[in-house]
């Protein structure tokens, strides 16, 4: 009998609010390009009164971003998080139900507070930029994590920015553990160069003695092991993980199965905003390797899913397009 779910995640629960701006204009603002920085709240609203025009508001954060990829591909998801008692909140958790996704945050008062927001900043280079205020989120710990939820998953997996935080980087492990005690598969995504740069020592206590599987851009990837060729990145992970994706962007990705590292050929595409083409590759590779497809054919469907979504604007694709990619996999 199979379990409850395919995935259990552990992320930050944020509002994402895209913007379309010129590199000039975050020269003027002060922002860097292209990572994620966080901010506090006086410094979002300050950014969000000079952004005086339209924004595309959705339900965000990484790991809930592959989830919702997951669910909509047809999989089961349930989405540990953290969200305030204000309207956003309530934005937040209506869009994870809408989308299929069971989460600890149902029922009962939530607790005063301000749901995380994301001011997500796209370039026409298609670079995506953001400066997010974490909020409530930022304290998210052991108390959003459902054992029995995780103990009933195939995979579980963790978003990196949850190194940030102490009270949601000591969940993260402690979710580690549970799902390591019952034999629950552990994976996790390095999430941004800047998490490896300045939280390395965090990410490798998140991974401990080793996970199953860890997702990575080649910059992440070369940044966390100290390594200057894609080569020594590829020995290093294997000696963190029994398999990884490391993403390439126009040169395709590459997958390691436990034995031999797959080539996975990237799908051309005009890119104009590669905002979440990361965890899109995770979620459809997730579900892919959860339901039969093996690691070529999920790699296959991540390498696929991960160039249309960065060819859109937004994080997430329709329900009806992504299943067609699925069933251009499937039935080949």
């Amino acid at each position: 009998m199979g379990k409850q779910y395919n995935v259990y995640g552990i992320g930050n629960a944020l509002v994402d609010m895209e913007f379309q701006v010129s590199p000039e204009l975050l020269q003027e603002l002060g922002i860097d390009k292209g990572v994620m920085t966080l901010v506090d709240e006086n410094r979002q609203t300050q950014l969000m009164e000079k952004l005086a025009f339209d924004c595309k508001r959705s339900g965000g954060g990484s790991a809930a971003n592959t989830l919702v990829a997951i669910a909509q591909l047809g999989g089961k998801g349930f989405y540990s998080c953290k969200v305030g008692n204000d309207e956003l909140g309530k934005f937040y958790l209506q869009d994870l139900r809408a989308c299929g996704l069971h989460t600890n945050e149902h029922g009962g008062e939530k607790e005063v507070g301000i749901t995380g927001k994301c001011l997500v900043f796209v370039t026409p280079d298609a670079d995506r930029t953001m400066n997010t205020f974490l909020g409530i989120t930022g304290e998210i710990s052991e108390r959003e994590l459902v054992p029995s939820a995780i103990a009933n998953a195939d995979y579980l997996y963790l978003e990196g920015y949850l190194v940030t935080s102490p009270t949601a980087k000591a969940a993260a492990i402690k979710g580690r553990e549970i799902a390591q005690a019952a034999g629950v598969k552990t994976a996790l995504s390095l999430s941004d160069p800047n998490m490896a740069i300045f939280f390395r020592e965090g990410l490798l206590e998140m991974i401990g003695t080793g996970l199953d599987f860890v997702f990575a851009n080649e910059s992440e990837a070369l940044t966390i092991s100290s390594s200057d060729e894609i080569e020594s990145a590829i020995a290093y992970f294997k000696t963190i993980a029994k398999g990884f994706a490391i993403t390439r962007g126009a040169s395709g990705s590459l997958i390691y199965d436990g034995e031999n590292l797959l080539e996975i050929d990237p799908h051309p595409v005009q890119a104009i905003d590669t905002v979440g083409a990361g965890d899109m590759y995770a979620g459809a590779f997730l579900y892919g390797i959860t339901h039969g497809m093996g690691y070529k054919g999920a790699g296959n469907l991540a390498s696929l899913a991960a160039a249309r979504v960065v060819s859109t604007f937004g994080a997430r694709l329709q329900t009806e397009e992504i299943q067609s990619l699925r069933d251009s996999i499937v039935l080949g």
